[in-house]
């Protein structure tokens, strides 16, 4: 408005904390013209941080929609499910529970609504996510794969609605499923050493459109009929295919070994590129974030950067630790009540393996994780003293400060059993599961990076850490990134973590000079 348009010019900005949003709500406008039509109005949001917040039904009559009290990340799991029609009459609230759900849909049949939750069927937080189905006019809900191990990413009905095609996390891989309603029989649509991404369905043309991401392609776009049952997706698009033909490649392999309690536990390995059988290599280790995710086959993002630590003579390993989604339940949830069980003791068993297999000098290793596999990094420097090098990304170090200061807390409260202010409050687990307690174990060399402007993992998390180290003699640099928020953004951002951390390993890990690598344009 033109009163804060003027409060912002004089500087006049002060802000309740946690209050200062506007109800983000849903709007129509028709293709060439400038005037825009509101549909819903209230003291509540159309949930704008769900995956999949808002879906027209095919025949444009109805809109299935999660409504939560704010916009504010930390308020998801008070949201619930909403039908109403195009115009925003008629809105019937089909869901009452503690727990978040995405990507609400209508059947072609108008009888049910498809929703996703990271929950069981009695509605208890901190599940893979699953299908579940609610009728329209409301009643009963009922969950569709309480078998299934995997982590159900979308989901779409059938042309005909007797069945459910989805995209789920399998672990190291995701692919393309359709269960029938009716039956529950699950029918995988897709193979291969590769990860999903942007999945379409097309009803009418009864077409999937996604992209392939793989060892050799950062996700070229494919088609596959509904009713190619048994033939390979055909490709689309070319975009990426220079990439096997202008560069050299790690080979790429899913490994599994045994973690600390005897458990099956998988990962993934990227080879370096001139390696030699019977000749031990140097290891970067890499955790994923989340936790609840899991590292995939895939081309892989800048923020690994695993073909230039490869081309440069390194194992890279990825392991899905305790507490990663696509393996089920129980491995998911090995975090609830304890944050640090086994996630760490499969690291480092997933590390010995690769010793044993003859692989991996030992003597010659580095850490590095963002966010979730930053807080994996801080706790590792403090179980043990076998890395060279270690770079935290993000990460917490005091899960109790962590609680109060970051903008989402509803993946956490199960993690302890309770908040830390709380009458009889866990403390004892929130402070005997923070690195920050054993910090004084640590003597790895260790850099920390983080953006200024990071609400998720607050930059106070890095601080604490890098305080720590200092005091205690410990070899360490704090980088904190101007205008940065969970995930850096900015390009020269981006270049100055992978040369900070390619120097810090050379430097710790092989003891060898390396030359950080210039902009484009840069002298």
């Amino acid at each position: 408005t033109s009163n804060e348009k003027k409060k912002d010019k004089l500087q006049d900005d002060v802000f309740a904390y946690d209050e200062d949003y506007k109800q983000q709500h849903l709007w129509r406008i028709a293709v060439g013209d400038q005037d825009a039509e509101r549909i819903t109005s209230g003291n509540f949001s159309v949930a704008t941080m769900l995956r999949g917040n808002y879906r027209i039904s095919r025949d444009g009559s109805k809109i299935a929609h999660h409504r939560t009290p704010t916009p504010l990340y930390d308020n998801s799991d008070e949201g619930e499910v909403w039908l109403m029609s195009a115009d925003g009459t008629g809105a019937v609230q089909l869901t009452d529970n503690t727990v978040a759900e995405f990507g609400a849909t209508l059947s072609p049949d108008g009888q049910w609504v498809l929703f996703r939750s990271d929950s069981n069927e009695a509605f208890d937080t901190y599940y893979n996510d699953n299908i579940f189905i609610v009728p329209a006019k409301g009643g009963n809900h009922r969950m569709l794969l309480a078998e299934m191990p995997h982590e159900v990413q979308d989901a779409h009905w059938s042309k005909e609605g007797d069945s459910i095609y989805f995209t789920a996390n399998t672990g190291v891989r995701s692919a393309l499923f359709q269960v029938a309603v009716q039956t529950g029989e699950l029918t995988q649509r897709t193979q291969g050493d590769q990860s999903l991404s942007g999945w379409q369905y097309s009803p009418q043309t009864e077409r999937h459109v996604f992209g392939i991401d793989e060892r050799t392609n950062a996700g070229d776009v494919y088609t596959i009929e509904v009713g190619n049952v048994s033939g390979s997706p055909r490709q689309l698009t070319d975009h990426y295919g220079y990439l096997e033909k202008k560069f050299r490649l790690p080979r790429q392999e899913d490994v599994q070994w045994k973690g600390d309690d005897g458990a099956n536990v998988e990962g993934l390995l990227y080879y370096p590129l001139d390696y030699q059988e019977g000749t031990r290599y140097p290891l970067v280790v890499q955790t994923h974030g989340g936790p609840a995710s899991s590292d995939r086959f895939g081309f892989g993002r800048w923020s690994s950067y695993v073909q230039v630590l490869t081309a440069r003579g390194y194992f890279v390993f990825k392991p899905n630790y305790r507490g990663s989604t696509g393996y089920g339940d129980a491995v998911l949830r090995d975090m609830v009540g304890h944050y640090y069980r086994q996630s760490h003791l499969d690291v480092m068993t997933g590390v010995d393996y690769l010793i044993e297999q003859g692989l991996v000098d030992g003597t010659r290793m580095a850490k590095m994780g963002w966010s979730g596999g930053g807080h994996m990094t801080n706790k590792i420097i403090t179980h043990t003293n076998r890395f060279k090098a270690a770079s935290s990304g993000a990460g917490a170090v005091n899960w109790i400060s962590m609680y109060g200061t970051s903008d989402v807390r509803i993946y956490r409260t199960p993690w302890f059993g309770g908040t830390p202010w709380q009458e009889d409050a866990p403390i004892d687990l929130y402070w005997g599961h923070s690195p920050l307690k054993d910090i004084y174990k640590a003597n790895t060399p260790t850099i920390i990076l983080v953006g200024a402007n990071d609400v998720r993992v607050p930059v106070s998390q890095s601080i604490e850490l890098y305080r720590a180290l200092k005091t205690n003699g410990v070899l360490s640099h704090l980088y904190i990134a101007p205008r940065e928020p969970h995930g850096w953004q900015e390009l020269r951002h981006e270049l100055f973590k992978v040369n900070v951390e390619l120097d810090w390993f050379e430097k710790h890990v092989r003891e060898i000079d390396y030359e950080w690598e210039v902009a484009p344009g840069d002298s």
